[in-house]
């Protein structure tokens, strides 16, 4: 069982992989002939103003996306792990929007941006919310933090509550015992036992909004101007549409490297608080 399964995995992932990085070495369009230029894509891609845009956008979204849905969704945890009533059922409630598709809730959250937030605000009149954030260039990232953040909360909601279940009660009652508040038991006994779900929540959305792709088509398409293009958008824009294939394959490859990086070194450092902790 173990050479057809490494075949398929090397036929499906290994070689696309392989080819990819091959042409990243050429000129080629994604049609017709093409010529090596070795490392030419690479040294162009740190002299393009376009792409280094769209790492600073990618960026700036998701660092602030990545914090608020895990203090969100930490706080959402906490509640749901609480003795309330309906507990279930609102567990539910909260997982709903990470099994809907993305496009369809951009486009509802496009309409709520674009009319009804606009109409809302007027009434109430609050100016600076009377037109689309969403055609505002210095705003529109915002629209798209809040619609990812609203779709991710539900599953890492879910993983910080599978933490929380495995804290036992009876530390909770010698903490009450010793009459520390809600706030120090959260940070001497719940925040430290659910260290590695908090790594691993961390890591999981950093990587994910640095992908984002489905939320900016949605909402703004990369616009206005070229305001939210994303990384992953200018690599299908520019490569299946703009005919620069080998020159966003090489960003491609760049920004794999970068995001492995990324998440070894949010491994390391917060691991490292685990064994501290």
């Amino acid at each position: 069982m173990a050479i057809p399964a490494l075949v398929l995995f090397f036929a499906f992932h290994t070689l696309p992989a392989l080819t990819g990085l091959f042409y990243s070495f050429t000129n080629w369009r994604g049609y017709g002939t093409w010529e090596f230029v070795g490392l030419k894509n690479y040294i162009n891609l740190f002299k393009d103003a376009r792409a280094l845009d769209s790492y600073l956008f990618t960026f700036k979204f998701a660092i602030v996306a990545t914090i608020l849905v895990n203090v969100i969704s930490l706080a959402i945890a906490i509640g749901l792990n609480a003795k309330i009533k309906f507990k279930t059922t609102l567990r539910a409630i909260y997982f709903i929007p990470n099994i809907l598709s993305v496009l369809i809730v951009g486009y509802i959250f496009n309409y709520i941006f674009t009319f009804f937030l606009p109409d809302i605000a007027q009434v109430l009149g609050i100016n600076a919310l009377t037109k689309s954030i969403l055609g505002n260039p210095d705003l529109a990232w915002v629209g798209v933090v809040i619609l990812a953040v609203w779709q991710a909360c539900g599953f890492n909601t879910l993983l910080y509550l599978s933490g929380l279940q495995t804290i036992d009660d009876t530390l909770y009652e010698a903490g009450s015992i010793d009459g520390a508040n809600k706030w120090q038991q959260f940070k001497a006994i719940t925040f430290p036992l659910i260290a590695p779900f908090f790594t691993i929540n961390m890591v999981l959305a950093m990587k994910s909004f640095l992908m984002v792709f489905d939320h900016v088509v949605a909402l703004t398409g990369g616009g206005p101007g070229r305001s939210t293009e994303s990384i992953s958008l200018l690599i299908y824009n520019g490569g299946f549409a703009g005919g620069e294939f080998a020159y966003q394959t090489a960003n491609a490859v760049i920004y794999f490297i970068v995001i492995l990086v990324i998440s070894v070194f949010q491994m390391k450092v917060l691991q490292k608080r685990e064994v501290e902790v």
